[in-house]
């Protein structure tokens, strides 16, 4: 079992920066690709980022280079640096553990709130 809690959320201005920690618990988290996605009202949930165990990661189209991901492996930690804000990018944000290519699970986190406006 993996349970998932994020921070870092809140209320930026336009321009602004946020940096999202999510913290796992379990001994196996380096097997998991973590990852943040996010979804707003009345759309499909959506990739923001995502980094494996030894540390390649995908980001969605939408980022353009203002975000970056890491992971400490040592801490159990994943963080989403999120850099040239939009209003656009106000939505809630999720943190994500997929095991499924170990036979294991897929955990969410319970979401964390990002609103960028002035």
């Amino acid at each position: 079992q993996v349970q998932l809690v994020e921070s870092g959320g809140g209320l930026v201005q336009p321009g602004g920066s946020l940096t999202l920690s999510c913290a796992a618990s379990g001994s196996i988290f380096s097997g998991y690709v973590m990852g943040w996605y996010r979804q707003a009202l009345a759309k499909q949930r959506e990739l923001v980022a995502a980094i494996t165990g030894d540390g390649s990661t995908t980001y969605g189209d939408f980022v353009k280079g203002r975000f970056t991901i890491s992971r400490d492996n040592a801490k159990n930690t994943v963080t989403l640096q999120m850099n040239s804000l939009k209003p656009e990018d106000t939505t809630i944000y999720y943190c994500n553990a997929d095991g499924r290519h170990l036979k294991l699970g897929d955990y969410w986190g319970q979401g964390t709130q990002v609103t960028v406006s002035s």
